[in-house]
């Protein structure tokens, strides 16, 4: 999702001068020894909108988001620090339904259905619905953080999305005890 990946990318860049600075400075300090630097964001709220990403936001409407990886400073072929950046993006959060939400669907025939998460936390509690817990990951990215100056280049696209796990793959598991 365009939003989604943003918000990850504004992440990285948010912290990738202070990686590659601090990184770069551990490199120094051991006299140039390959160095490897574990990173993480903080966790960020990210909100699927509906006229975007309609179906992510009717399924889950929110997530919570943060990214792990690890910074390394090798040389290059010219005996030049080279740093780089593997990461991956995390999301996770309890699919539940709060008395206090609701959802509004607009209608191809131009009227609105109101659903208040009131009502579907009844399904919950009468065993017609159940809530679950969201978590994944993406596959791990490398992005170049560059030599001497930091690379300002767009960080590498997302792979297309697969089948593993969602409801068209049928190896698919239920999770038990939920």
């Amino acid at each position: 999702m365009p939003g989604f990946n943003a918000h990850i990318e504004d992440g990285i860049r948010e912290h990738q001068a202070a990686w590659r600075d601090d990184a770069l400075a551990e490199f120094r300090r051991n006299g140039g020894q390959p160095v490897s630097m574990p990173v993480e964001t903080g966790n960020r709220d990210f909100a699927f909108t509906p006229d975007v990403d309609n179906n992510w936001f009717y399924a889950v409407g929110s997530t919570r988001s943060n990214v792990t990886g690890v910074v390394t400073v090798v040389l290059d072929e010219n005996g030049q620090p080279k740093v780089g950046l593997d990461y991956q993006a995390n999301a996770w959060d309890r699919y539940n339904w709060d008395e206090s939400k609701g959802v509004t669907i607009d209608l191809p025939w131009g009227s609105d259905m109101s659903i208040p998460d009131g009502q579907m936390a009844r399904l919950h509690t009468t065993g017609i619905a159940q809530e679950f817990d969201m978590a994944g990951s993406s596959s791990v990215k490398h992005y170049d953080l560059g030599g001497p100056a930091p690379n300002q280049g767009s960080l590498p696209q997302p792979d297309q999305p697969g089948r593993e796990g969602d409801r068209t793959d049928p190896g698919r598991e239920q999770q038990e005890a939920r």
